[in-house]
């Protein structure tokens, strides 16, 4: 249901965003109320409050949205209040940002790599990239994963590339395991 419900909500707020030209300015915004939704845990504790009214869930976002960002979203917000949805919201911005990112041709890169990556590495990680998918730009994230052991290990969307150590160590013992099995079945 919470995806239909980002689909729904975050198709209008995309289709809103196309029509007026302002997909950019839309991008910007929603990514800073998910960063304001992330950062506050109290604002989920409002939204989600069954004694707390809807008018007091609409207020808590007029006083806080309005005049900041688009009537638009801060209407779509209001909206979800109205419907039961508020506890969707954070889920709504994030299908609408990986849809605007989508059609502005930005991938979003999460690499994992043992250690951390100079910053030659990460340009040189993201060029490759560029050379390698359809994006013309790339919104960057690196982790640090001592357990990788060496290589890196990268995900863009449902896409993921690992060369990590680990992983072909693990490849490894599941092919050993399987010329094991079959020694020992051969043996009487």
């Amino acid at each position: 249901m919470a995806k239909l419900v980002s689909k729904v909500y975050g198709d209008a707020l995309f289709e809103t965003a196309m029509e007026q030209s302002n997909l950019d300015e839309y991008l910007t915004q929603a990514k800073a109320v998910c960063e304001i939704i992330d950062t506050n845990p109290e604002f989920n504790q409002v939204m989600s409050h069954p004694h707390i009214t809807k008018e007091e869930k609409t207020q808590t976002i007029e006083t806080i949205f309005k005049g900041t960002i688009a009537d638009e979203i801060v209407g779509l917000m209001i909206m979800m209040v109205d419907k039961g949805h508020a506890l969707d919201m954070k889920a709504v911005f994030e299908y609408f940002i990986a849809r605007a990112m989508e059609e502005k041709n930005i991938g979003v890169a999460y690499v994992s790599t043992p250690t951390e990556l100079s910053k030659a590495q990460k340009e040189q990680v993201e060029k490759r990239l560029l050379e390698t998918t359809k994006y013309v730009s790339f919104e960057m994230n690196y982790r640090v994963d001592a357990d990788l052991i060496g290589g890196m290990v990268i995900r863009i969307g449902d896409r993921v590339i690992d060369s990590s150590v680990k992983s072909k160590i693990s490849q490894l013992t599941r092919e050993l395991s399987k010329i094991q099995l079959k020694v020992g079945e051969s043996t009487p």
